[in-house]
């Protein structure tokens, strides 16, 4: 088996060797995957002293579009299982086999890091403590299954699910909920592992700050809701071999 990790970064110098060498101590089959997002300080030789593939955008595209870049370098070099994961500080990299191994062994496309499936001390503040709570309530409402985190940047994906994730309508500003909800409609199969996360010590989140937040849970609602039209027009006209890409 190919197994990827990809680790979007943007300014990123300080943390991104460290977590590069956690990961090549679990174990050297992995072939880390660094998508400079337009970083301006040092991250991509950093991350190339590391031992990492570094894939550079000349400018900051944003989380979602740096995401894609890593996919599409997975599928055209057939890699089976990647591991997604942020290099702020907050995914520790011991949970890569574990997952891996349940996704190699089970009938699960996404495996979902969670940091709510099981008590934990993760700690954040209110505003985003109740978006994850409201988006992972919504998402576990119309895909029928309970998700606790909905906005879990840590997960592992089968390859079968890549050529979805390269499509044109990857919500690459922030694909949380809608893409969940997208990837259950179309087939795949979505479960959650518990683990333990830390808060970004360097407070460097892409929700950091109200406004930020709270443009994120408005654009998080119209996309759900735009989305959820689109799947009910179609289901009314029996179109049974359209999906949502």
């Amino acid at each position: 088996m190919k197994k990827a990790i990809i680790i979007p970064a943007f300014n990123e110098e300080k943390r991104i060797q460290k977590l590069i060498n956690k990961i090549k101590l679990i174990s050297e089959d992995y072939e880390v995957i660094v998508i400079d997002d337009g970083s301006i300080d040092n991250t991509a030789s950093a991350a190339l002293n590391a031992g990492a593939v570094v894939l550079s955008h000349p400018f900051n595209l944003g989380y979602g579009s740096a995401l894609q870049t890593g996919y599409k370098y997975a599928l055209e070099n057939y890699f089976d299982i990647i591991v997604q994961m942020d290099a702020d500080g907050q995914h520790d990299p011991k949970y890569i086999p574990q997952m891996i191994n349940i996704l190699a062994t089970q009938d699960i496309d996404v495996l979902i890091g969670s940091r709510f499936k099981n008590k934990t001390n993760y700690k954040t503040t209110l505003v985003r403590k109740l978006g994850i709570k409201l988006f992972s309530t919504i998402t576990s409402l119309i895909i029928k299954k309970k998700i606790t985190d909905a906005t879990s940047g840590y997960q592992a994906i089968k390859a079968k699910v890549l050529p979805f994730l390269v499509s044109e309508s990857f919500p690459s500003d922030y694909p949380d909920a809608d893409l969940l909800i997208m990837l259950d409609y179309n087939g795949f199969k979505i479960e959650e592992f518990a683990m333990e996360m830390y808060p970004d010590s360097q407070n460097k989140s892409m929700h950091k700050g109200f406004l930020k937040n709270i443009y994120y849970i408005f654009k998080m609602l119209i996309s759900i809701f735009l989305l959820l039209i689109s799947i009910n027009f179609f289901k009314k006209n029996k179109n049974n071999n359209w999906k949502v890409l």
